[in-house]
Order: C-alpha cells, then sequence, then structure tokens
C-alpha cells in the first residue's frame, strides 16, 4: 500500500493542494491553508464495481406522497422560501454578524411550536441563559421550545433518535458543530462538510425541515466550502446595514420555489417586523424634487419594488483625482455606463466627483436599473430635477441602445398603484396601465436631450 500524502486544504475556498504555501492559488487568500488527515491511498487494483447492495430504479411518474409545506407564521418569510417550509429540505441562512439570523429564527420557531408542531432548537454560539434573555425580550417566552447548547453532532442525533422527529431542526451554526469521527477544530473545511452531510442525512430521512445558520466571510460569502451550498435545498442570505433598520432576507438557491424571491423586515424593540409593501417604505422622505433623483421599479423574484436612486456630482479643480462612491449598486457598471454618457451623448464626468446611492440600504443587481442610474446622474450633471411622479427602467448598451427587460408589464402595474403616473423605457417593452403616460426612449441621448431641453 502506497504512503499516505499530506493534505492542506484551504479554509476560505476548499481547494486541496499537497504542499503548503502562504497563499492560496485558487481564492487568493493569505494563511488559510491547514493540514488534515491523510488519507489512505488505494492500490490500481482497487475496484468497487462488486460487493455492493442493489439499489431499485423507480420511474418519474410514480405515485409519492405530496409534500405540503408549512407554514411558519411570518408571510414574508414564508414569501423568500417560495410559500413554506418543506418537509424534508435543508435551509442554509447566512448574513454578517449581528444582522438579525437568531433573532429571525427564534420567532419562526415560536410561531410554528405554538402551533402545536415539535421544534428543536440547538445553539452552538449560546448558552440557554442567553437565549433566554432574547426570548423574553421578544415576548416568545411561552413558547414550548425544545433548547439545548450543544456542539457534537453526534450528541445532537442520539438525542433526536431517541425521540420523536420534530417539524423543525434549527442548527445555529453550522460552523460550531463537531463531529468526532473527523481530525480538524469546529469551523474546518472538514468538519463542517462532514457535519452537515450528516445533519441533512438525518433530516431526508426523517422528513424534518433542517435550517443551518452560517457564518460568512469578509466578502459576504457563506464561509466554510463551497460544497454546502450544493448539498443544501435552499441557500438564504440575511442582508442590510446595521445602521438600518431594514433587513432583507433573499433567497439566492430554491429547489421548491423561485430564486432571488424576498422577504423585507423591520428591527424594532420587538424583533423582526414584517413589511408588507417595501416599495413605501424606500420610497418614504422624497417630499422635496432635487436633482439626481430617479425612481426604479426594481423586480425581487415575483415582487416588484420601487426604489429611490439617488446621484451626486461634484465638480473638482483642474489636476485634481475624481472618486467614484457607490453604496447599493456594481461600482463596474456604473464606470461603464459613465464611459457610455461620454462617447455617446458627450458629456463629461472626468473632472468631477461621482456619489451614487440606493436609498434605504437596498441593494440592486437588476440590469433595468441602468436607465434609471443615468437619469439621476443626467439630472444631477444638469442639476435639473426629473419628475416626481416618474419611473424609470431600461437596460443601456455600450453602443447607447436602451433596451427592452423583462416583467415590464409587472413593473408598470406596481408603479400605477403608487401614484406614479408617468413611465419611461426602452422602445417596444411598455405596456399601458391606466392612469400611466407612457414615454419611449430608443436611445441614451434621447434620454439626455429631453431632461436638458425641460425648463
Amino acid at each position: 500500500m502506497a504512503k499516505p500524502k499530506r493534505k492542506y486544504v484551504c479554509q476560505a475556498c476548499g481547494s486541496v493542494t499537497h504542499r503548503w504555501q502562504g497563499q492560496c492559488a485558487d481564492c487568493a487568500e493569505w494563511n488559510t491553508l491547514a493540514e488534515e488527515a491523510p488519507q489512505t491511498v488505494f492500490s490500481a487494483k482497487h475496484d468497487l464495481s462488486s460487493g455492493g447492495r442493489g439499489i431499485a430504479f423507480e420511474p418519474l411518474d410514480a405515485p409519492s406522497e405530496r409534500l405540503e409545506r408549512r407554514g411558519s407564521g411570518i408571510a414574508e418569510f414564508d414569501r423568500a422560501l417560495g410559500g413554506g417550509l418543506v418537509p424534508g429540505s435543508a435551509i442554509l441562512m447566512g448574513g454578517d454578524p449581528g444582522i438579525g439570523k437568531s433573532t429571525i429564527l427564534l420567532q419562526v420557531a415560536a410561531h410554528i411550536a405554538r402551533a402545536k408542531a415539535e421544534v428543536v432548537y440547538v445553539s452552538g454560539e449560546e448558552a440557554a441563559g442567553q437565549v433566554r434573555l432574547r426570548a423574553e425580550r421578544l415576548g416568545l417566552s411561552d413558547a414550548p421550545i425544545k433548547f439545548a447548547a450543544a456542539t457534537s453532532v453526534r450528541d445532537i442525533l442520539t438525542t433526536l433518535g431517541d425521540m420523536d422527529s420534530p417539524a423543525l431542526l434549527i442548527i445555529d451554526s453550522i460552523q460550531t458543530m463537531h463531529s468526532d469521527q473527523i481530525e480538524g477544530a469546529p469551523g474546518t473545511v472538514s468538519q463542517v462538510r462532514g457535519c452537515a452531510f450528516e445533519l441533512i442525512r438525518y433530516a431526508k430521512q426523517t422528513g424534518v425541515t433542517l435550517v443551518l445558520v452560517g457564518h460568512v466571510t469578509k466578502d459576504g460569502a457563506i464561509a466554510g466550502p463551497r460544497v454546502l451550498e450544493h448539498m443544501v435545498d435552499v441557500v438564504m442570505s440575511f442582508e442590510g446595514e446595521r445602521s438600518h433598520q431594514y433587513r432583507i432576507l433573499r433567497s439566492l438557491k430554491n429547489r421548491f420555489g423561485p430564486v432571488d424571491e424576498i422577504g423585507v423586515f423591520a428591527m424594532a424593540g420587538q424583533g423582526l417586523e414584517e413589511v408588507a409593501n417595501p416599495s413605501t417604505l424606500f420610497l418614504s422622505g422624497r417630499e422635496e424634487q432635487v436633482a439626481g433623483s430617479a425612481v426604479f421599479p426594481a423586480m425581487e423574484g415575483t415582487r416588484p419594488v420601487l426604489v429611490e436612486i439617488q446621484a451626486l456630482i461634484v465638480r473638482l479643480a483642474s489636476g485634481a483625482t475624481p472618486r467614484r462612491a457607490v453604496v447599493g449598486w456594481d461600482g463596474g457598471r456604473l464606470a461603464m455606463l459613465l464611459a457610455v454618457l461620454e462617447a455617446r451623448c458627450g458629456l463629461s464626468f472626468s473632472t468631477a466627483e461621482v456619489y451614487l446611492n440606493v436609498a434605504g440600504g437596498y441593494r440592486l443587481s437588476d440590469p433595468a436599473a441602468d436607465l434609471a442610474v443615468a437619469a439621476a446622474l443626467v439630472s444631477a450633471l444638469s442639476e435639473k430635477p426629473l419628475a416626481r411622479d416618474a419611473v424609470w427602467f431600461g437596460e443601456v448598451s455600450l453602443a447607447g441602445e436602451i433596451r427592452p427587460v423583462a416583467h415590464a408589464a409587472i413593473r408598470q402595474r406596481e408603479s400605477a398603484k403608487l401614484g406614479f403616473g408617468q413611465a419611461f423605457g426602452p422602445a417596444g417593452g411598455l405596456h399601458g396601465q391606466p392612469g400611466v403616460a407612457l414615454t419611449e426612449l430608443t436611445l441614451l441621448p434621447n434620454l439626455v436631450d429631453r431632461i436638458m431641453s425641460e425648463a
């Protein structure tokens, strides 16, 4: 038998190398390679083609029990999941420290437990007294939740095996779990992968809905091996600035529902409260008509959300290096849009600082925001306010064309519901709504001419 080789695993991305080095070659992180126990190297004669147990194949149309979703009691949480909790599913929820992951899960656990369903909450980060204090603050002390502070996966699964399977199992967090069958400290790639596999297997076998809380890196990605996101059925991200009271629960992967669906919450003294109409939330405070402000109807999954895009242009003295600062949007896309405005429309931003902000701590990834951003930039540059009752949407190409985007009718319908009477968008991409005046724009210079010519 060949001698086992040493193996070094990156704790940031999970890549494997057979020699230690200061920087990971795959993710470029420093000092993240840790040695793991070598595995037995089998000879070329090792054969897996015999000696196994036969498996039974089934047709796709074979009759099976229909899985009924279970409501969490929180409509925005169910919306982000695509309609509720699916029995036997594994959900991974990530988010920045202090964003409210444990708070929202404790609220969900309390709602389900009060509905006469058994809920088990296992915390590896907090003691029982700390969780009780939070439950008292949230008014959830009377909820019949079975709570335990533990980190051993063997102990957790043994205890669960001696009782009736719960409806919901929450593990907070997967990075604190430890298996005595795997070498390495809690949080290492091998421990996270192994512990998650055992917990997910238990959930699939018993029909328990499993929720794993995951830590995030400084870049916002869920810590641990990328394979963890492949193993689970749903990946959710809890977003928001801690300086703002608003939080967004976003679905990044969902095998049972639409992707990029969101639920919106507001942090209050009694925990996280649902926000039924996010559009009014993100548009609050627009009393005065100022230059550099444009309203964009964004699409998050199946939900339209109106947000305000704010731009500020500051002229500099000659020779100074201008800044480009973006909050809530892609900085690379802003640079591209500025280049298109200079090359195709003759506007000069090279001697000006450009600041762009999406109000309310919202983060946009929709390419249809291009036209709204361009309108805000041109308005700020010309110091001419846009119409207060107008919305803007459309994708801008490098040639300066304004191209159609998906869900135009839904965007306009939500805009009309909130009292916006004008819609500016791409030619062929607008659909009439009662009380809404439509203006089609083919090229970016059409937008510039319209704003510049307004009194």
